[in-house]
């Protein structure tokens, strides 16, 4: 009773083709693919900001440690 099998799979389809037809159903599946392409190279400029996000603090932090080294130094 909780499973599905192929033959009610197949009239779900049926009766999602005549009430949208297949020219509307192709639309929405080409608007779908288009979405998560636009989702999937988002995520990649985002990944690519993230890291040099990264690489612009570690550079900072190494600047810092390096003044101050050279501080300490200066001092003795």
């Amino acid at each position: 009773m909780g499973s599905f099998s192929i033959w009610h799979w197949l009239i779900v389809l049926a009766i999602v083709v005549l009430v949208f037809g297949t020219k509307k159903l192709r639309n929405m599946g080409g608007d779908l693919g288009g979405a998560i392409k636009n989702f999937k190279s988002s995520m990649k400029e985002g990944e690519a900001e993230a890291e040099r996000h990264s690489a612009e603090l570690i550079q900072q932090r190494a600047d810092q440690h390096q003044s101050s080294t050279q501080s300490e130094k200066d001092k003795v």
